[in-house]
C-alpha cells in the first residue's frame, strides 16, 4: 500500500459514503484510478464492508458490561466450543482471548443492568466451560475508537 491507498482508507473510515468522485477528488486522483483502488483494497480484504455508526442508547444498547471468563478448561476443543457459543450471543459485542490471571475478556451492550442480568445468567453463565467471571459496569464511556488508525504496514 502507498499514501494515497492509506488516504483512501482514511477518508472512507471517516465517511463510507463518499462518492467515488469526492473520494478521488479529495486523495488527489482521477475517478477511475481512484475506483480501481478501492476494488483492489475490497477484493484483498483490507476493506471489510462499510457500516452505519450507530447510536448505542437510540438503538437500546447503551448499558456496558466488561467481563472477565475464566475457563475451567482451556484445551483446544473447548476454546472453540466456547469461542462458536460467544458469536451466538447477540449482546456480546466483542471477545477477546487474554494472556494472564483470566482467559477471555468480553464487551456486553444491553438496554439496562435487568438485560445485562438475563444475559448473564441466560447466556455468559452458561457458555462452555465457563469457571468464574468478574462483572465491571462502564459508567462513562471516555474514548471509543469508531475507526482505525490508518499507518503503512511493517515490512
Amino acid at each position: 500500500m502507498d499514501r494515497i491507498d492509506l488516504k483512501i482508507l482514511a477518508e472512507l473510515q471517516a465517511d463510507a459514503r463518499l462518492s467515488i468522485v469526492e473520494l478521488s477528488r479529495r486523495v488527489g486522483l482521477t475517478k477511475t484510478p481512484c475506483a480501481e483502488r478501492v476494488r483492489r483494497l475490497e477484493k484483498r480484504g483490507v476493506i471489510r464492508g462499510y457500516h452505519a455508526d450507530l447510536d448505542p442508547d437510540a438503538i437500546g444498547a447503551g448499558h456496558i458490561v466488561v467481563v472477565q471468563v475464566l475457563l475451567s478448561s482451556t484445551a483446544e476443543q473447548d476454546l472453540r466450543r466456547f469461542n462458536e457459543a460467544v458469536r451466538r450471543i447477540p449482546e456480546i459485542e466483542s471477545c477477546h482471548m487474554v494472556a494472564g490471571d483470566f482467559d477471555y475478556l468480553l464487551k456486553v451492550r444491553t438496554r439496562d443492568i435487568h438485560e445485562y442480568r438475563r444475559v448473564m445468567g441466560d447466556g455468559i453463565s452458561g457458555l462452555p466451560c465457563v469457571k468464574q467471571t468478574h462483572s465491571y459496569v462502564v459508567m462513562e464511556v471516555v474514548k471509543e475508537a469508531r475507526s482505525l488508525p490508518v499507518r503503512a504496514p511493517a515490512d
